[in-house]
C-alpha cells in the first residue's frame, strides 16, 4: 500500500500573512489540528493547534481584554508555524511513512509531488485506513485467538478448517502476546456462529479463545 491510497486529497491550506486567530477559527470549523502553509503554491510551513495555544497569551497574563485581542489579530501565521516541516512522496509506502513519522514523532506527514502539496496524511488516515482494516474493526463476525500459531504447517492446516465451512475471512494477522514469546494467529470470519470450527480445532490440539469484537 502507498502513501497515495490513504492520505487526503483535499488540504485545507492557509497563507503565511493570514492573522493566527483567523487559522484557529478555521481548524475549529474543520475540526483539524494543523493546517499546511502554501504561499504563491509553494509549501512553507505549518501551523498547529498547539502552537496556537502557545502563542497565545495564558490565563494569568495581566493584559487587558483589549490588549489581548489586540495581540491575537496582530499575529500572523508566519510568526508562530513550523518551517522545518518533514514532506514525503505519494508513492512512498504505507511502512515507511509510518516508520517516519514515529522516528520524527509527529502525527502527521505532508505529500508533495513536483514541489507541490498534494495529500496529507494524519494519525487518523493510518488508523482508519490501514490499521481499521487489518483488525476488522467495525466489521461483524467472530474473531478467534488461536495460541502459538505462526508456522506455515499449523496455518495451512487451520485454513484447511475454515474452507470446509466455507467462512469467508475478514481479517488475518499474527503478532506475540506482550509477555509470552509465542505468536498467535487472529482469525476474524463472517459468521455469527463457529462453534463447529472451534470444536474441530480443539480437536486438533489448539488452544482457541474467542475475543470481543
Amino acid at each position: 500500500m502507498k502513501v497515495k491510497d490513504i492520505m487526503t486529497w483535499n488540504v485545507i491550506t492557509v497563507p503565511s500573512d493570514m492573522p493566527m486567530m483567523e487559522a484557529k477559527k478555521i481548524m475549529e470549523s474543520h475540526k483539524i489540528r494543523r493546517l499546511p502553509v502554501v504561499d504563491k503554491g509553494k509549501l512553507v510551513g505549518v501551523i498547529t493547534k498547539d502552537g496556537i495555544n502557545r502563542a497565545s497569551p495564558s490565563d494569568a497574563t495581566s493584559l487587558s481584554v483589549w490588549e489581548i485581542n489586540y495581540l491575537l489579530a496582530k499575529t500572523k501565521v508566519k510568526e508562530i508555524m513550523r518551517k522545518d516541516v518533514i514532506t514525503i512522496p505519494p508513492n512512498m509506502s504505507a511502512e515507511a511513512a509510518v516508520a517516519l513519522a514515529q522516528d520524527k514523532h509527529i502525527g502527521a506527514l505532508l505529500i508533495v509531488e513536483d514541489d507541490a502539496l498534494v495529500g496529507i496524511a494524519t494519525t487518523d488516515d493510518f488508523f482508519y485506513k490501514i490499521l481499521n482494516p487489518i483488525l476488522g474493526i467495525g466489521k461483524s463476525g467472530v474473531r478467534l485467538t488461536i495460541f502459538s500459531c505462526a508456522n506455515a504447517k499449523c496455518i495451512a492446516e487451520i485454513m484447511n478448517l475454515v474452507a470446509k465451512y466455507n467462512f469467508k475471512i475478514v481479517a488475518i494477522h499474527n503478532e506475540p502476546p506482550a509477555e509470552s514469546k509465542e505468536v498467535n494467529l487472529y482469525l476474524h470470519l463472517d459468521t455469527d456462529n463457529a462453534n463447529a470450527l472451534i470444536k474441530d480445532l480443539e480437536a486438533k490440539g489448539y488452544k482457541v479463545d474467542v475475543r470481543e469484537r
